[in-house]
């Protein structure tokens, strides 16, 4: 069976709203709604099918606009492959050009409506930014609440507790805190045991590798509306973080580290290669910061991820 080519587009409003189109009854997969889009022709690049398609199914032209995330998806009567780009600028008044019903969406509201299934990893990463903070593991803990708030008032999104010294009742307490600075701010990603999950319910858990080798054939730990995420470093274990249905992962270390010297670094050739195979938002760790996110973006990730990068000076 020969894999569909579909350029699709996670189309953002100036308000951060994405726009999305509701499939004929008739078509392949009618009556959910999807990122708007269309087969790429024998002849074309990527980004003109997507503008070609865009002009043709909502009357408006793209303006800007860059890889998001690349997904195959198997149904029983069709193989696809989603080239998916994020469109922040356009020129026109987007309207269901082919009679189709449109709607602007809160990325956070994504989760209410009904997608088809290759469309999961690309619901994630329509609602995930492009950098993801980590924090050190080294600080006192008002200084690292401190920090926490500084950094979800520059515009952080997304914020990792760290527990680099395993863990222990002094990280529960701290995580309290962190929840309540980062609530209808930031998502909170916390770690530690399964056990605490009931705890934290506002939060989502990120894995370490450890716990993916150990746990991974058991299925996923969570409901699908809270975030799980974890640490990988090689195909083995994005195969189980896939086996796990994770929402997201970390791959690293992209380059040399002083976190870990140790570590023998992927490069971002290898690193481009691992993410060409996933299929769910990666960002990329290790050596990296603002500066590589569009590097990061050509590789095929989601973003990047790090700690001395993003943490703010407090």
């Amino acid at each position: 069976m020969k894999r569909v080519h579909v350029a699709a587009a996670v189309i953002r409003g100036v308000d951060g709203r994405i726009l999305l189109a509701r499939r004929a009854d008739t078509q392949h997969q009618g009556g959910l709604w999807e990122f708007p889009g269309g087969k790429v022709e024998a002849d074309e690049s990527v980004a003109t099918a997507l503008s070609r398609e865009l002009q043709e199914e909502l009357g408006i032209q793209v303006t800007t606009a860059r890889p998001l995330i690349k997904v195959q998806h198997d149904y029983p009567d069709k193989q696809v492959l989603l080239d998916v780009w994020e469109v922040s600028a356009f020129s026109g008044e987007p309207h269901g050009a082919e009679g189709q019903p449109v709607e602007w969406v809160a990325p956070r509201d994504l989760i209410n409506y009904e997608f088809p299934a290759a469309n999961a990893p690309i619901v994630a990463a329509a609602r995930l930014p492009a950098e993801y903070l980590i924090t050190p593991g080294e600080l006192e803990t008002p200084v690292l609440l401190r920090g926490i708030q500084k950094a979800v008032a520059g515009g952080i999104k997304l914020i990792q507790l760290r527990a680099p010294n395993g863990y222990d009742p002094k990280y529960r307490d701290l995580a309290v805190d962190a929840v309540g600075l980062c609530a209808g701010k930031a998502q909170l990603m916390l770690k530690g045991p399964f056990e605490w999950l009931g705890d934290f319910p506002a939060a989502g858990w990120h894995m370490t590798s450890a716990q993916l080798r150990k746990y991974a054939s058991k299925g996923r730990p969570l409901p699908k509306d809270r975030w799980l995420a974890a640490s990988c470093h090689n195909a083995q274990e994005l195969a189980l973080a896939q086996m796990m249905d994770v929402d997201f992962v970390t791959l690293s270390p992209v380059q040399s580290t002083q976190t870990h010297p140790e570590a023998q670094p992927l490069g971002w050739e290898q690193a481009a290669e691992l993410i060409r195979g996933f299929g769910k938002p990666v960002f990329l760790l290790g050596g990296v910061g603002p500066a590589e996110r569009e590097q990061a973006w050509e590789a095929g990730a989601q973003g990047v991820a790090g700690i001395r990068a993003f943490w703010p000076q407090v």
